[in-house]
């Protein structure tokens, strides 16, 4: 089992990492962990190229990105809420999944053979609500073919109690990696 987790936060052991690492200490087989603020990925230019030709003419570090999106089982996405939704970082490398809603919508392919199961974790410690995350991250799933999604892993009171203690959101970790693992 290939579980791949794309990890939206600039913090490399925040409240981000500590819910990834409950997460993946439960679910069997290999796991990769592609952090946004490190991955060389530039954003989607609307070039529209992957409207006539499969991938994206960008070569760059999404190309072994989409490899290994096509080989996952499971793909999470984990992330801070920025003002209610995730970051910016993460989203400009979501940007370049436009070549998969090209592949579906101009050229009627299916860029993505297998099926997968997904999962969402978001960390806040502000006022911003998780659902429109939530949808977004949800939207990106789908994008990359997880058919089956559980429900989103939260720890949003960060400021007051790290996600690390934060004993439902531990809990929801070790469900969706129950969910993710069968």
């Amino acid at each position: 089992m290939k579980t791949l987790i794309f990890n939206g936060s600039p913090r490399k052991n925040g409240d981000t990492a500590a819910l990834i690492s409950a997460l993946t200490a439960d679910i069997p087989g290999e796991h990769t962990v592609i952090r946004a603020y490190d991955a060389p990925v530039s954003p989607c230019i609307d070039c529209r190229a992957c409207r006539t030709r499969p991938g994206c003419v960008i070569d760059d570090a999404m190309q072994s990105i989409y490899a290994a999106i096509e080989e996952a089982d499971n793909i999470v996405i984990a992330s801070p809420i920025y003002f209610s939704e995730l970051t910016g970082r993460l989203l400009d490398l979501a940007s370049r999944l436009q070549a998969y809603f090209s592949a579906r919508h101009f050229r009627k392919t299916e860029p993505i053979a297998k099926p997968k199961k997904g999962a969402v974790i978001l960390v806040g410690g502000g006022d911003g609500d998780p659902l429109r995350a939530y949808g977004t991250a949800c939207s990106l799933l789908h994008h990359m073919r997880c058919t089956e999604i559980y429900p989103p892993v939260v720890s949003h009171d960060t400021d007051a109690l790290p996600a690390g203690q934060d004993r439902q959101a531990l809990e929801a970790a070790a469900a969706a990696a129950a969910f993710l693992s069968h």
